[in-house]
């Protein structure tokens, strides 16, 4: 309750300063939108990553964090969700690991170990290209955020080497998303009518353009989508769309595993769908 009511006085202080700038006010609205407050690693976590070897790259003057296991079989790229960090993927990695597949995890922009402040699906399907053009994997794992950045890319590149995606919780349409953070925020029409405009004016499109499904339609690789009725931060009804717009997909609908989808089950799915 006390949570509920701090969400909607930082909502209401935005709301107040739109009536003085709109503009200013939509720039704050996406600050606070795109800038985690968690995803730091802890020591329990980086006691796990220390068993990777490291290796930063670099996308516009921000770093990227890599974390690899080398195996003999085909690669296998990670990309974990909000406020999350590489370390997310331990009990997948550890997995995968023992049938021998090459393993690299990523910390997303403002996440773990990588650079940035502020934290978007668009710089993260660009952290993500950087990575996919160095490593060609044949493999993408995305959770959450990292699954919508993980399609965007594939849509954009259309990087030959990969030949399966799988997508755990992935939201459908990033306009979906922000109207679900606007109504918990309780932000007024004016300030969201002025976020669709700044958002156009930084990226060059309205945010119904950003869309896993939408994106998913152009794309040749197989998918695989995990998503749970249960999950209370990302609807079911995405996986439908999604699953809808690929020419080749299975969905798996689990209950009671929540959006974290962090679960042995899931990991089996994973494998059965590799080894298929």
């Amino acid at each position: 309750m006390i949570k509920k009511i701090a969400v909607k006085s930082v909502g209401w202080l935005i709301n107040v300063s739109s009536f003085f700038s709109r503009s200013f006010a939509a720039n704050k609205a996406l600050m606070l939108f795109g800038t985690p407050r968690l995803g730091h690693i802890t020591e329990k976590q980086l006691a796990f990553l220390d068993t990777a070897h490291r290796e930063e790259f670099e996308y516009d003057n921000l770093s990227i964090m890599t974390y690899r296991w080398i195996g003999g079989k085909q690669t296998i790229l990670l990309g974990h969700g909000w406020e999350s960090n590489a370390a997310r993927w331990k009990r997948l990695i550890t997995f995968f690991k023992e049938k021998d597949y090459n393993i690299i995890a990523i910390d997303a922009p403002a996440h773990g170990k990588s650079g940035g402040k502020v934290f978007n699906a668009v710089i993260y399907s660009e952290f993500i290209n950087v990575i996919a053009k160095r490593f060609q994997p044949e493999i993408i794992i995305g959770h959450s955020i990292g699954a919508m950045a993980s399609v965007m890319f594939q849509y954009k590149y259309q990087l030959d080497s990969v030949e399966k995606l799988i997508l755990l919780g992935s939201p459908s349409d990033f306009s979906d998303v922000l109207e679900r953070y606007s109504e918990m925020l309780g932000y007024n029409q004016r300030i969201r009518n002025q976020i669709n405009h700044t958002i156009i004016d930084k990226f060059g499109q309205s945010p119904e353009a950003f869309s896993t499904a939408k994106f998913s339609e152009h794309l040749s690789s197989e998918a695989l989508i995990v998503h749970d009725t249960d999950d209370q931060i990302i609807p079911y009804e995405d996986a439908l769309k999604i699953n809808k717009s690929f020419k080749k997909s299975k969905l798996i609908t689990t209950k009671g595993l929540g959006h974290s989808l962090n679960h042995d089950s899931v990991i089996n799915y994973i494998y059965e769908f590799l080894d298929d």
